[in-house]
């Protein structure tokens, strides 16, 4: 019985957690591949990159802006732009591919690189991905470089701290695009 409720309380957790992220929707990044269709109308189907500037190009609709976007608004703005020629459209535009969606750990690890995120990668997660760190890292000194716009953050992490359980709120989710430095 003991072990019923203990299953049943990780399970409630997890569904906890699950259901916590299927409420956060993907913004698109640079880099990243989407698959955009156009009901009944074949020339109008395409696989599109997001380019740097994070716009993509699609005949009759022009130059989007998709970069910070959900797919969800990237549709409505093509079908806005399509329906005064199609007035029945439908649209659909799917993520076939999250390449854009990378972040780079870098310094004192055991595989220093750009690693592509399928889901939310938090800091210690980013450091086993990479390794780990070297035995002569100073890891309670790493930190996480954030760029927004035209500013830039170094959020410090104390590895020390979140080994032994405590100061839980360093153990950030990174988003794409931050680099975690490990000196």
């Amino acid at each position: 019985m003991r072990k019923c409720a203990t299953l049943l309380f990780v399970c409630g957790l997890l569904g906890a957690a699950v259901n916590a992220w299927a409420g956060e929707r993907y913004l698109l990044q640079p880099g990243d591949i989407l698959t955009v269709s156009v009901w009944k109308e074949a020339d109008l189907t395409a696989e599109l990159l997001v380019r740097p500037d994070g716009g993509i190009s699609l005949p009759l609709a022009g130059d989007i802006d998709a970069a910070g976007h959900s797919t969800e608004e990237v549709r409505a703005t093509i079908y806005e732009r399509l329906h005064k020629l199609i007035p029945d459209a439908t649209v659909t535009v799917a993520v076939k591919a999250t390449t854009g969606n990378q972040i780079f750990v870098i310094g004192k690890v055991m595989r220093p690189g750009q690693y592509l995120m399928n889901r939310p990668v938090d800091v210690m997660q980013a450091l086993s991905l990479a390794g780990g760190a070297t035995p002569f890292a100073a890891v309670n000194d790493i930190h996480v470089l954030r760029r927004e716009g035209d500013k830039q953050q170094a959020i410090p992490f104390r590895y020390a701290d979140v080994e032994g359980g405590h100061h839980l709120e360093q153990n950030i989710v990174l988003k794409a695009g931050d680099t975690v430095v490990v000196p």
